[in-house]
Order: C-alpha cells, then sequence, then structure tokens
C-alpha cells in the first residue's frame, strides 16, 4: 500500500474514534464548566445509550429509531437522577458527587445485566452504511465517515448554541456565577437540571453510534469513561474548546499507537495527558485550580 494512502487512512480512522469519544467527554465538560460536578456514571450512560440503540434498531429494524431512542433514554435518566439525586446535594462538599454518581454508574451498570443478560449485543448498519468508499484507491467504510460528520456538526450545534444564543448566554452566566444569575431572576436549579440532561444524552447518543462498532457490553462505559477523563484532563476541566483538543490528541494517539507501535499505544495516551499536565497543570486550556 502506498505510505501516503495508509497515513491518510489513519487519520480519518483517528478523526472518526475522536468523534465518538468527543460525544461522552463533551458532557463531562458541560456538567463539569456549568456544575462543577465531575459525574463518575458518564460511562455507564454511554453503555445505556449503545443498550438502547440497539433494542430499539431490533425493535424497528430503523437504525435511526436507535439514534433517536439514546438520546431520550439518557436525557430522562439524567433529568430524573439530577431532580432526584444531585439537586439536593449543591451546598455539600463535592466528595458527595463523586459517590453518588459512582453508585449511580453501579446501580444502572447492574440494571442493564438486569434488563439485557451479560451478552454483548450488536446492531447491523442499513446497506448504505455499511458500504464502502475509495480514499486514494484504498477502501474506507462509510460509517466512519458518518461518524467524522457526526461529530463535526455536534462541534458547531454546540458551539453556536453557547455563543450565539441567549441560552449559552445564561449557560455561561450560570457558570461563573450562579448567585448573581439566580439574583437577577433566573432559574439556576433549572439551568442545572437541562444541562445535566443534554449531556446525558449526548453520551448516549455516543453510545448508539458506538454500537454497530464497539458493541454493547458491559465493559463499554468503564473502558470509554477512562478515555474521557484523560480528554478532559489533557484538554482542561470545563474548556469547549479544550475538549475538541483532547478528543483529537487521544483520538489520534489511540489510532496511531495501536496501528504502528500497538505494545506502547496505551502508554502513549497516558503519557500524553501526564506531559501536558506538567507543562500546564490547568491542561491546554484550562485555568489551574
Amino acid at each position: 500500500m502506498d505510505p501516503l494512502a495508509l497515513f491518510t487512512l489513519q487519520v480519518l480512522n483517528a478523526l472518526s474514534l475522536s468523534a465518538l469519544l468527543f460525544f461522552i467527554a463533551l458532557g463531562l465538560t458541560l456538567i463539569f464548566g456549568i456544575m462543577r460536578v465531575v459525574n463518575f456514571a458518564h460511562g455507564a450512560v454511554f453503555m445505556l445509550g449503545a443498550y438502547c440503540g440497539v433494542a430499539a434498531q431490533t425493535a424497528t429494524g430503523s437504525f435511526a429509531a436507535s439514534l433517536l431512542a439514546a438520546p431520550l433514554a439518557g436525557a430522562a435518566l439524567g433529568l430524573a437522577f439530577e431532580r432526584s439525586a444531585l439537586s439536593r446535594l449543591y451546598a455539600r462538599e463535592h466528595s458527595a458527587f463523586l459517590l453518588v454518581t459512582f453508585g449511580l454508574a453501579l446501580a444502572l451498570t447492574e440494571a442493564i445485566r438486569l434488563i439485557w443478560g451479560a451478552d454483548a449485543r450488536q446492531t447491523e448498519l442499513p446497506a448504505v452504511l455499511a458500504g464502502i468508499v475509495f480514499v486514494m484507491d484504498e477502501p474506507f467504510p462509510v460509517y466512519r465517515l458518518l461518524l467524522i460528520g457526526a461529530g463535526g456538526l455536534c462541534w458547531l450545534l454546540c458551539w453556536l448554541g453557547l455563543q450565539r444564543t441567549r441560552l449559552g448566554l445564561l449557560l455561561r452566566a450560570a457558570s461563573q456565577n450562579p448567585t448573581m444569575t439566580a439574583a437577577l431572576g433566573n432559574d439556576v436549579g433549572r439551568v442545572r437540571a437541562m444541562v445535566f440532561a443534554l449531556a446525558c444524552a449526548l453520551a448516549a447518543l455516543g453510545g448508539a453510534l458506538a454500537a454497530p462498532l464497539l458493541s454493547a457490553s458491559l465493559g463499554l462505559g468503564s473502558n470509554v469513561i477512562i478515555d474521557a477523563f484523560v480528554i478532559v484532563m489533557t484538554g482542561g476541566m470545563g474548556s469547549f474548546i479544550g475538549t475538541v483538543a483532547g478528543s483529537l490528541l487521544v483520538g489520534f494517539a489511540q489510532t496511531f499507537g495501536n496501528f504502528y507501535v500497538p505494545e506502547l499505544a496505551l502508554g502513549m495516551t497516558y503519557a500524553l495527558m501526564i506531559t501536558v499536565l506538567v507543562l500546564r497543570p490547568g491542561g491546554l486550556f484550562g485555568r489551574p485550580e
């Protein structure tokens, strides 16, 4: 294979992986940036999205149905959990959030085991997405190109929403000074609930998109949450542009590492994070506390 063509294919693979990781990492960033909550249950929500997506497609025969059902299930779970549990803890120490979200992760994993069993489940792509295209005369899956487009569209919509709308202004105000935002007549509690629901919807959508490639399994959540935390730590906790940069760095490090030096691939990801944090303790675009 031509070296340039091989390199191009690896770049596309890295972009598709970065897009998948972006969905879950963006949710973590939104929750921390606006609510100052580290959500350990985010990986379990990603896993729930994968299982809901498989179940929806099995029931309807439509892949589009899976992409609708998964974020709706994630948003409903996030809203219910924030209103019933997290809303009672904002005046307490941050350790309370760690324990409660970790407990949700365990409970959600067991609920998935009871509903769908311990066996991995995978869905089939529709014919239009299961094909290949030729990039520099080499085959490349159409679905991976869809993932790249979905990640780019998610980034664009979120950026426009945060920077160019009144709602985005309210979210940024609530993240910087919730007391003053509430004093001006805004319902900060509703903002927090909406943010948590949106973040969970994004994670669940990422799970549904990942199901055709990775399959829905009980270990999916714990695997992906580690990468998500590496991304937000590398890019900067609470930084939107940092999440984009972190997703790209981790996606490229894992893809090229697995291809060229597979025995060092896992270490490369952590080495990247450690190097960034040594040079910039707050991450690439974050601020040290």
